[in-house]
């Protein structure tokens, strides 16, 4: 995998481990079938070994997944963006789809901030530091009177970041704290800054001020990639998800939905010895147990505590590294609403449209603009398919949302932006409240779990984990799985798999490092 997966020449290629190519007879249960699952599986069946992928949904992605509603109709946990630098999740796409056929471009995507400027990043150089300066000049949210408020020094330092060493410098510290010490102008901290950082589905003074950082460098300061993202062109699952878990099946592995995991026991060591000696393990389901040599854990940070709480492996520091697991929460919850209306989207809406200052509406989708099942629901009714999403409800917006005024209050921000859907009647709609989003919080970056446990038969997978690698959402979800199977991997003396990152440091310490 020496072929650079995009356009930035400093991408940094990662070497996984050396050894033999096949696995030795070796069964692996993955437990969660979102992406990290779907992605250490796949690793794992192409060594040759024997994987059981289990999913409790009815159907494949995880908090990336669509569900059919029928009458040409699906719904999902609301949009997601699949950026050009998510270069392990987008080689994991294309074991099923080389050409990314399924995904497609939308074009531009502004930031709208109410009563105030709309920003996009379309048509500005993709290369940092010029992506910068070009973006902070042609934005009405930067204005010269503001500017000289900003605290350059500080400013300077999101382009000196060396990671994994950013996350360390930065324990404590909240993204709403970082974003202060900057002095960003008002505008542009609400529209460009605090949209990115609610992205996380997290309030910024209660997200990681470490993790703020690295997305502001993998998503625009430190790759040349650029802020330039694709959509599925149909609903999620049969798009995306489909597709890999077929080519999971005919590598070999036993992959169902529908199957709920009560617990994991190891086994005595006379009944079973995996390929490192250790005992092997049973997952227990409700459709029967299966034995295992190791367990990939890829669920959501709730059920993940749950059932590794419940393993009664006897291995020294287990009980540590539960309390530390315990101690990851979760974020506050979100909201969708998909609507189905009897009128189309003004012409020149955009497919998608973040927004600050609407109350507690953060971003609008006109998914028939880009999904193709909607697009011909709105074709032959001549209407629309339109998505509200609110992130990091507070306490307020959680009660609301059990007695609709959420719903309502989303729909007349919706009507300032699009006052052409104010008459229009709603044909179907689905609301949708979760809170199993993770929350990345300001406890120190050497703290939170990795990957690996201290019982070598057990691994973990997804995007509330901790990564040396400054990537987040669906692609630290994808890298993690492609870890956790080199992991297993590794103590089997088997081949892994290498992956490719944005740059590990900043434009200014890698000027500083040539000069020297």
């Amino acid at each position: 995998m020496s072929a650079r997966p995009g356009r930035d020449r400093r991408a940094v290629l990662h070497r996984g481990p050396a050894g033999r190519e096949d696995a030795p007879s070796t069964d692996v249960v993955v437990i969660g079938g979102g992406i990290a699952g779907i992605s250490a599986a796949t690793v794992l069946a192409e060594r040759g070994v024997h994987v059981h992928l289990l999913e409790a949904r009815e159907t494949w992605g995880g908090r990336a997944r669509s569900w059919d509603l029928g009458d040409g109709r699906s719904m999902s946990r609301g949009f997601h963006a699949f950026f050009r630098q998510y270069y392990t999740l987008r080689r994991l796409l294309a074991r099923a789809d080389p050409s990314l056929a399924a995904l497609r471009d939308i074009g531009d995507y502004p930031l709208q901030l109410a009563d105030g400027p709309r920003d996009t990043f379309r048509g500005i150089p993709r290369t940092p530091p010029w992506s910068v300066a070009a973006f902070a000049l042609r934005s009405d949210s930067f204005p010269l009177r503001e500017l000289a408020r900003v605290d350059v020094r500080r400013a300077l330092d999101l382009l000196r970041v060396d990671f994994p060493g950013t996350f360390r410098a930065l324990d404590g510290r909240s993204a709403q704290d970082v974003l202060d010490g900057l002095r960003f102008p008002h505008d542009a901290r609400h529209l460009a800054l605090e949209v990115f950082a609610r992205s996380f589905f997290a309030d910024p003074r209660e997200f990681s001020g470490g993790e703020l950082v690295g997305m502001f460098h993998a998503y625009f300061m430190g790759s040349a990639e650029g802020l330039i993202f694709d959509v599925p062109s149909d609903a999620y699952s049969p798009t995306l998800w489909d597709p890999l878990v077929e080519r999971l099946r005919g590598l070999g592995a036993d992959a169902r939905t529908g199957v709920v995991v009560h617990g994991i026991d190891s086994l005595p060591r006379p009944a079973s010895d995996g390929p490192g000696g250790a005992p092997g393990l049973v997952v227990r389901t409700a459709e029967g147990d299966l034995r295992t040599d190791a367990v990939v854990m890829a669920a959501d940070p709730l059920s993940a505590r749950g059932l590794l709480g419940s393993t009664a492996a006897a291995v020294p520091g287990w009980e540590g590294w539960l309390d530390r697991v315990s101690a990851q929460r979760n974020a506050p919850p979100f909201a969708v609403l998909r609507l189905w209306l009897d009128r189309p989207a003004a012409p020149d809406a955009p497919a998608f449209l973040g927004t600050s200052g609407f109350g507690p509406l953060d971003n609008v989708s006109v998914v028939d603009r880009f999904e193709r099942t909607a697009h011909e629901w709105a074709r032959h009714r001549g209407g629309s398919v339109v998505e509200l999403h609110a992130y990091a409800l507070d306490p307020a917006a959680e009660e609301a949302a059990r007695d609709g005024r959420l719903r309502d209050e989303l729909l007349r921000q919706m009507h300032r932006l699009h006052p052409e859907l104010a008459d229009a009647r709603i044909l179907h709609e689905q609301w949708l409240v979760e809170d199993d989003c993770p929350l990345v919080g300001t406890e120190p970056w050497d703290e939170r779990a990795g990957v690996d446990t201290p019982d070598a038969r057990i691994v973990v997978a997804g995007d509330w984990l901790r990564t040396r690698e400054p990537v987040a959402l669906m692609e630290r979800a994808a890298l993690t799985g492609v870890q956790a199977a080199n992991s297993l991997l590794a103590r089997w003396g088997v081949r892994g798999e290498d992956w490719w990152t944005v740059p590990m440091t900043g434009v200014l310490r890698r000027a500083r490092s040539r000069r020297r």
